[in-house]
């Protein structure tokens, strides 16, 4: 068994709680609300815009011997750059504000603790216990957009009535990271460190349970 195929398999409960979350579950059915949609891009604006900031810190804390890695995290930065930017794009086509969502001026558009929470876990991750722990994230978020994303961009496209345009963000993540998958599933194979694929396979769990708070949080806020 691979080191990518054991990291799966290690952290399968904590995909399958998510994955069964009824905002994930709705949202690829396109049963959820465009003020719960707007709730869900606004989440994503507050931790996308930290993807790029957090793969420089990651790259800026590896030892030499990651050199490898460091260079593959450099053309991970030049396909993420800017997503935030196609975010609020979205909410703008949502008819929603996006320079509030920038500003964060109203309460509706700020971060949610539980989204500052996994923010924050990410940073210290990189910074205080182990900068190969933040590709935990990186695997919960891949893997989910590339499961629900694309068919919950498409399906609530018509539930909504909203152009194309509305979903750049949820669309260009399905099929975009797909490839991203098989990427990261070569690079997490090379990490042979004992400690260091056990601090992967703990931070994946964390990150399960954070990722899914934020949705926890829009759906007590839109759905009831």
């Amino acid at each position: 068994m691979t080191f990518y195929e054991t990291l799966l398999k290690e952290t399968e409960k904590e995909r399958n709680e998510l994955m069964a979350l009824p905002l994930i579950q709705q949202g690829a059915a396109g049963n959820i609300s465009l003020q719960t949609y707007i709730g869900f891009l606004t989440q994503a604006y507050h931790h996308v815009k930290h993807t790029t900031p957090l793969l420089m810190a990651c790259g800026s804390r590896l030892p030499g011997h990651y050199e490898w890695l460091r260079t593959a995290i450099g053309e991970y930065i030049e396909e993420e750059m800017g997503h935030q930017e196609w975010v609020l794009n979205d909410i703008e086509a949502c008819g929603a504000d996006k320079e509030a969502v920038r500003a964060s001026k109203t309460l509706n558009s700020s971060a949610s603790l539980a989204t500052e929470v996994m923010v924050a876990y990410a940073y210290d991750m990189i910074q205080r216990v182990n900068p190969i722990g933040f590709f935990g994230m990186v695997l919960v978020l891949e893997g989910t957009s590339t499961a629900v994303a694309t068919q919950a961009g498409e399906t609530m496209m018509h539930s909504l009535n909203l152009p194309k345009k509305a979903f750049s963000y949820l669309l260009s993540h399905g099929s975009l990271d797909i490839s991203h998958v098989s990427f990261y599933e070569s690079l997490v194979n090379q990490i042979s460190n004992a400690d260091d694929q056990a601090c992967l396979i703990h931070s994946a769990k964390i990150f399960y349970k954070l990722y899914g708070d934020i949705f926890r949080t829009i759906e007590a806020q839109y759905m009831h």
